[in-house]
């Protein structure tokens, strides 16, 4: 007999419930318990980045933390950035849409957390700042992997993105 614990928390603006282990990651438990499949899991010891979603708006990677440590908290996964709220032509999220216009990716398994990663990057970033430069893009990127690509490609869709939310900012904060 297995001891579980109840896990209860809100992913992508739904209430999800659930059983757990103590030892299942989060992970684990969005992909089998709440059909989230969008998060992948690569190197499974936190260093690759692949599994990145956020947690209270906190960049976390959902290798490490446990189900039952997420117990109550708000959870956004690569799959609550777009608006799928017409199921025939979802609309991707800005960052989502900027990496697709750069043409980012080639497999596409590192994606969810690199653009997970991005979303928490440039919303930390301070309101107004500067365009990154492509030195603090690379240095933002080190925490994760691609095998596919040599970044050129991922490194422009951040720049994108970073436009666009400087852009989105900027009509939003006007009167």
């Amino acid at each position: 007999m297995r001891a579980t614990q109840p896990v209860r928390l809100r992913a992508n603006g739904v209430d999800y419930t659930g059983e757990a282990e103590p030892r299942t990651t989060l992970a684990d438990f969005l992909r089998r318990q709440c059909g989230l499949t969008g998060t992948h899991v690569g190197c499974e010891h936190g260093v690759c980045g692949t599994c990145t979603l956020l947690v209270d708006g906190a960049a976390v990677r959902s290798c490490l933390l446990l189900a039952v440590q997420a117990d109550g908290c708000e959870v956004t996964t690569i799959e609550g950035l777009a608006d799928n709220s017409d199921r025939a032509n979802p609309v991707l999220g800005p960052v989502q849409q900027a990496f697709a216009d750069a043409m980012s990716f080639q497999c596409g398994f590192c994606t969810p957390g690199i653009v997970m990663s991005t979303v928490a990057w440039l919303d930390a970033r301070p309101e107004g700042s500067d365009a990154p430069t492509d030195h603090e893009i690379r240095e933002f990127l080190a925490g994760t992997l691609c095998r596919c690509t040599g970044y050129t490609s991922i490194v422009e869709g951040v720049r994108l993105a970073a436009a666009r939310y400087s852009a989105s900012e900027a009509s939003a904060a006007a009167p």
